[in-house]
């Protein structure tokens, strides 16, 4: 699917979510790709290291760190099976609520995928 389709019957708030998230990221590694699917759009470097999933009123970014996160921003964590990273979850309404320590995180999920 491409981006084009994919954001074609996506909420308004989704597609500069998605922009302000791809800026960061491509700032910091410019041969990053992107896939989206039916459920939302993968970041990958080695894996996927960051997930973004359209909720009704929201985005919930998706990372992964070798450490456990204590943040009221975190609307969930978990600890994946097999694996020592944890899985963050934050929730994101519109672009202005992406701020440095949000941006922080995802640098560091990607640091966390070489």
């Amino acid at each position: 699917m491409s981006l084009e389709e994919y954001f074609e019957t996506g909420p308004p708030f989704e597609r500069p979510i998605f922009e302000a998230i791809r800026t960061h990221i491509e700032s910091i590694d410019p041969a990053i790709w992107f896939e989206p699917v039916s459920v939302g759009i993968f970041f990958k470097r080695r894996t996927s290291f960051l997930q973004l999933r359209t909720m009704t009123k929201w985005v919930a970014v998706c990372f992964h760190l070798d450490r456990k996160l204590e943040h009221e921003r975190l609307s969930r964590k978990v600890v994946r099976r097999g694996s020592p990273r944890y899985f963050h979850v934050v929730n994101v309404r519109d672009a202005a609520d992406i701020d440095e320590l949000l941006l922080d995180w995802l640098t560091e999920a990607w640091e966390n995928d070489a």
